[in-house]
């Protein structure tokens, strides 16, 4: 980089604070679970502005709780600073982790998901307090290394932390990366849940020339896995599309090619709307395996219930900030895989996820707009002033 552009570079960072601390989050290569004292950095920030501060450690996770006011709604700007790995560094145009700016893209890893919303959220927090020191309400920030990862450690143990002292989220808003072709034109209202099963055939294993004395569980399953195929749990509503069903491992077989096995195992997966239930879906795949008569075990694991907010304050303070910012509301839908949001929500908060534009989010060469930071910023800040300040609901005194 020449001396000229370098001074390019420094000015634009300047005048665009967002950029600015986007790119010092992604020099900190926080693979999850690690942190890589990206919280440390804004706990200095906030903590300057005036926030009180919680740093949380559960297990080999680092989590931030910061928060400002002492009673009245609380709305709590959720994210997380790990990230995924980078993948073959090779296959990367600049190094990952070292911010680079090229045709009005910042790349690094981390850049969309989700450092520059974590970096637009901080920034809206700490403008809003010095233009509403007296605020009503409360705004918190809530970050964590874990959510890339298992969350086990994470939003979740927050969430309970917070429970202990008797302190509820009203309001959650999170910025992963909701945006498809420009900043703001999705949020996600709610997600699909999601659950696992664990399936196993059992037959009878023999010797696979005597067919006639075993019983290949292969076979016994074969016609069952047809229709499980096409196992369609719900139509969907008006909030979400249809449940999935998908199968994705089955294994078989006794270490030896002579050998009809005695058992097969099956693996499969259901992203499901609020039309169905752990209950329903079961019920659905146990009756296919009952007409087929087969002999099986069937367990099944949820790791997240599906969640929504299809309409109240928060929704109303993020499409306004939307409207004024943007020039227009966000499609309001519930696409994507699972978030921290289902954490939230079961604990009684309204929740709303938009962040940057997702088209690159996991991959190499991971990029965010720079002319969208402090636009992302702006909405962030409006929107908490649009709930705390124009709308508002009762809450407990924290």
């Amino acid at each position: 980089m020449t001396s000229e552009t370098q001074t390019q570079s420094a000015g634009e960072n300047a005048s665009n604070p967002c950029l600015q601390l986007t790119r010092e989050l992604i020099a900190r290569a926080s693979v999850t679970p690690e942190d890589a004292g990206c919280q440390l950095l804004l706990a200095e920030r906030l903590s300057a502005a005036g926030f009180a501060i919680a740093h949380l450690r559960f297990g080999e996770v680092d989590n931030l709780w910061a928060w400002h006011g002492d009673s009245g709604p609380l709305l709590a700007l959720v994210g997380h600073t790990d990230v995924v790995p980078p993948g073959p560094e090779g296959e990367w145009h600049s190094p990952p982790f070292e911010p680079s700016e090229r045709d009005g893209r910042l790349y690094g890893r981390g850049s969309a998901d989700m450092k520059a919303s974590v970096a637009a959220q901080c920034l809206a927090a700490e403008r809003f307090i010095a233009e509403h020191p007296d605020h009503p309400g409360i705004v918190g920030l809530m970050w964590t290394s874990d959510e890339e990862g298992p969350a086990t450690d994470g939003v979740k143990k927050v969430v309970e932390w917070l429970a202990e002292r008797n302190q509820r989220i009203d309001y959650a808003l999170i910025g992963e990366p909701s945006s498809e072709r420009r900043l703001g034109d999705r949020i996600r209202i709610g997600r699909r849940g999601s659950l696992h099963g664990y399936l196993t055939v059992n037959g009878v294993q023999g010797h696979i020339a005597y067919p006639q004395l075993a019983r290949n569980p292969i076979h016994l399953l074969a016609p069952a896995l047809a229709e499980l195929a096409s196992l369609q749990p719900d139509q969907g509503n008006p909030h979400f599309p249809p449940s999935t069903f998908q199968i994705y491992e089955i294994a078989a077989g006794a270490g030896a090619n002579n050998v009809i096995p005695g058992s097969v195992s099956l693996k499969f997966n259901s992203r499901y709307s609020t039309s169905s239930n752990v209950d329903s879906i079961e019920a659905q795949v146990r009756a296919v395996l009952d007409r087929h008569g087969l002999d099986y075990t069937l367990r099944m694991r949820v790791s997240s219930e599906p969640f929504l907010t299809a309409s109240g304050p928060l929704v109303d303070a993020v499409q306004a900030a939307l409207t004024e910012v943007i020039g227009q509301p966000g499609i309001a839908d519930t696409g994507g895989g699972t978030s921290d949001g289902r954490f939230l929500a079961p604990a009684g908060a309204q929740v709303v996820e938009l962040g940057p534009v997702n088209e690159s989010i996991h991959q190499v060469n991971e990029w965010v707009q720079i002319d969208a930071l402090e636009p992302l910023a702006k909405l962030y800040q409006r929107s908490i002033e649009g709930l705390l300040l124009e709308i508002g609901a009762p809450s407990t005194k924290v």
